[in-house]
């Protein structure tokens, strides 16, 4: 077991005799709603819960359970969280791995009405080695490629469709106006990266590896093999290096991880540090617009200038 997932353990069984006191309410509250109020969904991470709003509408009420500036790799769920997915009627995570906590968080939710949805599956999934158990790791990053991301606005609309079939009409118009974004996202992002003078980039972790398969861009290298874990000196010598001999002179960070190592490369090297943000800040900037804006940071940083 690895440290962040005996640590969410460890808060699931303590989380569990609190949801245990909570959990009668909880269902009252879902029972009495039944019918009339909007659908429970409640969703892992920021770019997802924004898809669920954009297909649900009117029709979904949505939580989301990683905060803004938090990391899903590092995230650790609490008894209200517990109390939520105890009354949702569809839980909508990515998969590949990311939600790591995620089995251990519905079987303590005790809801047997909970329908869970891993919207990657039947991607293309990038390998990123082998974990504990020696079994195939799959790279989960795959809503920061705009194609990817339809792909699992489908999957959030057949959700919302099966557990709520009498809305199927408005889930299926919502779902096809927000996908006719994505492809105009998918354009915009295509002229931009046809007028860079650079493509080669080090990731603070391997974050943008769907982005630059989609785009053409080359991911040299990155800082954390694991998220949160820290670069040894002798990776971090080897990453320099790399950098110097390929002309690297951009690495791409995230809000949600520490920037020091990458800081220390990048006194070493002369690269340019891009901070880009992987899940946004909603609701105050949804999936488009922290697309958008990445986009914008990512092509300065690159050498195309303030991008579309």
């Amino acid at each position: 077991m690895t440290r962040l997932a005996a640590t969410a353990a460890i808060l699931l069984t303590g989380a569990a005799v609190l949801l245990f006191q909570l959990v009668g309410c909880g269902r009252e509250r879902a029972a009495a709603g039944e019918g009339g109020d909007r659908l429970l969904v409640v969703a892992s991470i920021a770019p997802l819960a924004d898809f669920v709003r954009e297909v649900g509408g009117e029709h979904a009420e949505v939580e989301m359970l990683v905060a803004p500036g938090t990391s899903p790799h590092t995230f650790e769920p609490t008894p209200r969280q517990l109390e939520l997915l105890s009354r949702a009627a569809l839980l909508v995570l990515n998969g590949i791995g990311l939600e790591f906590w995620a089995d251990d968080l519905v079987s303590a939710a005790q809801n047997p009405k909970l329908r869970a949805v891993r919207t990657a599956d039947g991607l293309d999934i990038i390998r990123a080695g082998r974990g504990q158990g020696h079994q195939d790791v799959g790279n989960p990053h795959v809503w920061l490629d705009p194609i990817c991301a339809i792909h699992q606005v489908e999957q959030i609309r057949d959700a919302l469709i099966e557990v709520d079939p009498a809305e199927a009409d408005v889930y299926h118009r919502n779902a096809e106006a927000y996908v006719g974004e994505l492809r105009t996202l998918d354009a915009e992002i295509r002229g931009a990266v046809g007028t860079l003078s650079r493509r080669e980039f080090v990731g603070q972790h391997a974050v943008w590896s769907y982005f630059a398969r989609r785009y053409g861009l080359v991911e040299a290298g990155v800082i954390e093999s694991t998220p949160g874990d820290e670069a040894s000196p002798r990776e971090l010598s080897e990453l320099v290096g790399m950098m110097h001999d390929q002309n690297v002179t951009a690495i791409f960070v995230e809000p949600q991880l520490s920037q020091k190592a990458a800081r220390i490369i990048a006194a070493e090297t002369g690269a340019a540090i891009v901070e880009l943000d992987p899940l946004g800040r909603p609701p105050d900037r949804g999936y488009l617009e922290t697309m958008r804006a990445n986009l914008r940071k990512m092509a300065h940083g690159l050498g195309q200038g303030e991008g579309p």
